[in-house]
């Protein structure tokens, strides 16, 4: 279970059933998917210019109007594509976290002594690599939890993760059966608020923060690992 595509497959098979998938808008409407390369350039041109906005605005003030004129487009072809201004918000965050779960799939394949220690500092470390290539996620996902979508969108992608890294755990041996996916969600839960921290007011991170969260996770997950766990598993 240590390659990419089984993580992959197991962060993503959740998501299918989450009630505010990013094919939802916030009423519940149906979001039209692109199926042609011209519309899918054009959406990708929307999300691109919310994020810039994003960035530059922050996540209250941005506003569908000023998305489409970003964009070029009218805002009859927002609308096409995204219900309101918070489902272009979840459709950025998706597009990043998607960005985010084959970063950590990538960089969990490249390890060589698998433990509970390298597991927590490799994934904490790949949230780290895309928030330095995506503020607007930053903007978004860590701070902009105000907006009641985007909280909503935090909190049932942690518990994804959870189930996700704690299934890896499991079938890999780095636990023991007392490891509950109640402990994983607090973990994941604890982690996400040491990245909120960290990120606050500091758009590069404030990687020492960084390093003590992944120390406390770590020591807390460890409470519950095999020996293999502790010791490392060579890939």
């Amino acid at each position: 279970m240590s390659d990419s595509v089984s993580y992959l497959t197991l962060v993503r098979m959740p998501a299918a059933a989450r009630p505010h998938s990013p094919d939802a808008g916030a009423a519940g409407a149906t979001r039209r998917v692109p199926r042609q390369e011209r519309s899918r350039r054009r959406v990708e041109g929307i999300l691109d210019a919310a994020a810039r906005l994003v960035v530059e605005r922050g996540v209250e003030a941005l506003t569908t109007r000023d998305i489409a004129a970003a964009a070029g487009a009218p805002v009859a072809s927002l609308y096409q594509y995204f219900a309101d201004k918070e489902d272009v918000l979840l459709a950025l965050a998706q597009r990043d976290m998607d960005e985010m779960d084959t970063q950590v799939a990538d960089d969990l394949a490249t390890i060589e002594i698998l433990s509970v220690r390298s597991l927590v500092r490799t994934t904490m470390g790949a949230f780290v690599k895309v928030y330095r290539r995506r503020p607007a996620f930053v903007q978004i996902y860590l701070r902009g939890r105000t907006n009641a979508a985007v909280h909503r969108f935090g909190r049932e992608h942690n518990a994804r993760i959870a189930e996700s890294l704690f299934d890896y755990a499991i079938d890999a041996g780095l636990a023991r059966n007392e490891l509950t996916l109640e402990v994983a969600e607090l973990a994941v839960e604890v982690g996400d608020r040491v990245f909120q921290l960290a990120y606050e007011t500091d758009d590069g991170g404030d990687q020492r923060l960084v390093e003590e969260g992944m120390t406390m996770m770590t020591a807390y997950l460890e409470r519950y690992a095999t020996p293999e766990g502790l010791e490392g598993i060579r890939l």
